[in-house]
């Protein structure tokens, strides 16, 4: 197979998964607005129907996951059509964040809300949460480390990766702060349970999540260098 014949082959798989995944975005946002369950009537406690659903880090990733795969549909059929050569450098780092973004919520998800919630893993998987916790994810780090393979993204730019957590996380602790009721913090408002134990529990979790987030980046910007060799 020719380096061209390679190429066109991987532009074509990755188009072909970033098509399923703003798909899969569009109607798991729907499903999770209108309160729409097509596996089971109970839903876990992250299940807020309407614009409520906003204020999750899950619905915020995976719609900025579906933006920038769309971003790629576009210009991959460009690239097929021979109207441009590539994809920027720019679009390639807003791919690491996005990817980046819903590595975490995977992550999170299956070590951390898992485990301590309600029904377990299993009913984090339930209705929409499917598309949102597990398919997306997998899909978005797979395609990225697979078959969007560059030399575009320099190590420096791993760091921005952080961006939309440490964005999430000023949003998430200052929420917190405003609602806080008699020196407490309310379970309505702390909706991840991280800060149970105390406010100041923070300054632990937000270093923690970037901490991770930067692991998430730098892995899927390692594998998605491509071999020099080849």
């Amino acid at each position: 197979m020719s380096n061209y014949e390679f190429k066109e082959k991987n532009i074509i798989v990755s188009l072909s998964i970033n098509i399923m995944i703003v798909i899969f975005t569009v109607v798991a946002s729907v499903m999770t607005f209108v309160g729409y369950n097509f596996m089971t009537e109970n839903a876990i406690e992250l299940d807020v129907p309407g614009f409520g659903m906003f204020k999750f880090f899950t619905i915020q990733s995976n719609i900025f996951m579906g933006i920038i795969a769309l971003v790629f549909v576009i210009d991959g059929i460009k690239i097929l059509m021979c109207k441009i050569d590539g994809i920027s450098s720019r679009k390639y780092i807003l791919k690491l964040m996005s990817t980046t973004s819903v590595g975490l919520t995977f992550f999170v998800v299956f070590a951390y809300l898992g485990p301590i919630s309600r029904g377990g893993i299993p009913a984090m998987l339930m209705n929409s949460n499917i598309f949102l916790h597990l398919v997306i994810p997998v899909l978005s780090m797979f395609n990225f480390v697979v078959f969007e393979k560059s030399d575009k993204i320099k190590l420096r730019y791993v760091a921005y990766g952080m961006i939309p957590t440490f964005l999430y996380g000023i949003y998430y602790i200052g929420n917190i702060l405003v609602h806080m009721e008699s020196g407490k913090v309310s379970p309505k408002y702390d909706w991840y349970w991280f800060v149970q134990n105390g406010v100041w529990t923070a300054v632990i979790v937000v270093p923690l999540m970037l901490g991770i987030s930067y692991i998430i980046s730098l892995l899927l910007w390692r594998f998605n260098k491509k071999n020099e060799k080849r």
